[in-house]
């Protein structure tokens, strides 16, 4: 069936709508960062830099790390533009701009998220690089998606869903990490449940003015336990990329910068030094 104009939009040089980027730019390695700045920041160890678009908060390069093709992609905070950089993605390499029908031959990419987070566990400690097994989603992007728990997932789902049914307007989603990514590049990592939030400040369990909703948010969710799994740190993408990853048939992975101890009360004093860990410790894998 073709794609309407309305949903999806070219812009009149032939280039996606919001991250202005054409079909050829995308390499089928992806990194997406958060932060804007943060590009270059991971670009400067490409052996060769051959585009740099940007528009918006999302700006784009693409380079070759030896012979490896790599995109790096900022997404900005938070799962609202996930969506938008995740279906815009996909679209590059899945959908003909020309005809706008889907193409027969369907590609899938490989998107490792580099960014920042807090532990909620106290054996975690700030400078750790942390590799999601599954991302837990307590914002509303996935009431919008059609998506199914894996038969492997149910029972995680099913005490994810016991421990926070006393959470009002709260319809956790779960997605767990490709397999292939995080026995490779997260092979010797410390693992966890990451719980993605729909805010930084109370729907993190932070207090600064306003009145928390949630009261001891950070106590509820690091004493959750269903067999081996614990909820390890707190950030504001990693579900909504697994989820749409895996909807749209992308392999993802989330590799977390530990820049806060949250039941510590404590922040890094360095923490651009741990999150360029984890990008060299990322282009070293990919």
């Amino acid at each position: 069936m073709k794609i309407s104009e309305s949903d999806l939009i070219i812009n009149p040089d032939g280039s996606i709508y919001h991250l202005n980027l054409l079909p050829e730019d995308v390499a089928e390695t992806v990194i997406t960062v958060g932060d804007p700045d943060r590009v270059a920041e991971v670009s400067k160890y490409f052996d060769e830099v051959e585009l740099k678009k940007g528009k918006r908060e999302f700006i784009t390069h693409t380079g070759y790390v030896g012979k490896k093709r790599v995109t790096v992609l900022s997404t900005g905070i938070g799962t609202d533009n996930i969506d938008i950089v995740f279906n815009e993605l996909d679209a590059l390499v899945n959908i003909d701009f020309e005809t706008r029908l889907v193409k027969k031959d369907l590609k899938s990419l490989n998107i490792i998220r580099v960014g920042t987070s807090g532990a909620v566990q106290a054996d975690i400690p700030m400078g750790t690089i942390l590799a999601s097994n599954y991302g837990l989603g307590m914002d509303a992007l996935m009431n919008y998606y059609i998506q199914e728990v894996a038969n492997d997932d149910r029972t995680l789902m099913a005490d994810i869903n016991r421990y926070f049914e006393h959470l009002k307007n709260v319809n956790p989603y779960l997605t767990a990490a490709n397999d292939t990514l995080l026995n490779t590049i997260g092979k010797d990592l410390p693992r966890g449940i990451t719980i993605t939030a729909p805010g930084f400040y109370a729907p993190q369990g932070r207090v600064v003015r306003a009145e928390n909703a949630v009261p001891n948010f950070i106590s509820l969710i690091n004493n959750f336990k269903s067999n081996q799994y614990r909820i390890t740190n707190l950030e504001m993408e990693t579900a909504g990329i697994y989820a749409l990853a895996k909807i749209l048939g992308h392999k993802a992975l989330s590799i977390n910068a530990i820049l806060a101890s949250r039941v510590n009360f404590e922040f890094s004093k360095e923490p651009n030094k741990i999150v360029e860990q984890a990008i060299k410790l990322v282009l070293e894998r990919i």
